[in-house]
């Protein structure tokens, strides 16, 4: 007689999910790190901050900002279609976050070109450019991931078997824009 009994099955949070968690959390501790020397550098100026030829838009950068949160929308509506089987809606979804986040690259590209001051120029220059250039290259990267999702899903194999990739690149966009309010936030409102 056999008096084994069956361990009983538990839901497991898929191994991607845990590791772009974990990848997240270490991208949270250097962000964190730029934040700290920010406001260390802040606090040790001794002068105005920001330096007197620092003239910021903020109403456009706000605009481009308030694009990229509703970027995370967009994305958020490409896993709800993608779980769904809905393919075309997943495909339009998710090239409205593209276009979203170039049009925020294409501000932070002209708007570096615009400035009166450099990376050089003082303390805040040095900081200003470091923390919205490695966001920059972060906004990048997701659109990457987000081109390797699209050219996935014109394989033809692509379905909603594949939502953890896209929850991952999603977790991920969710990041940047959360980042991106708080670098904004710092940067360009408070004196």
């Amino acid at each position: 007689m056999d008096t084994t009994v069956a361990a009983p099955a538990h839901d497991r949070t898929p191994v991607l999910t845990v590791g772009t968690v974990v990848w997240l959390a270490s991208e949270l501790m250097f962000f964190s790190g730029l934040f700290a020397a920010y406001f260390t550098l802040r606090a040790t100026a001794g002068g105005d901050w920001p330096p007197h030829d620092v003239e910021l838009d903020v109403l456009t950068s706000g605009l481009f900002t308030l694009g990229l949160v509703a970027s995370s929308g967009s994305m958020q509506l490409a896993v709800r279609a993608i779980e769904h089987g809905r393919l075309a809606a997943f495909r339009g979804w998710l090239l409205v976050t593209l276009v979203l986040a170039a049009a925020f690259i294409a501000n932070q590209v002209h708007e570096w070109s615009s400035l009166g001051f450099a990376i050089d120029s003082h303390s805040y220059g040095s900081a200003f450019y470091v923390m919205t250039g490695f966001h920059g290259m972060h906004v990048v990267g997701g659109m990457l991931a987000m081109l390797l999702l699209l050219g996935r899903a014109g394989s033809g194999r692509f379905g909603p078997a594949d939502t953890p990739a896209v929850e991952v690149v999603s977790y991920y966009w969710h990041f940047v824009d959360v980042v991106w309010i708080a670098l904004w936030a710092t940067l360009f409102l408070l004196r």
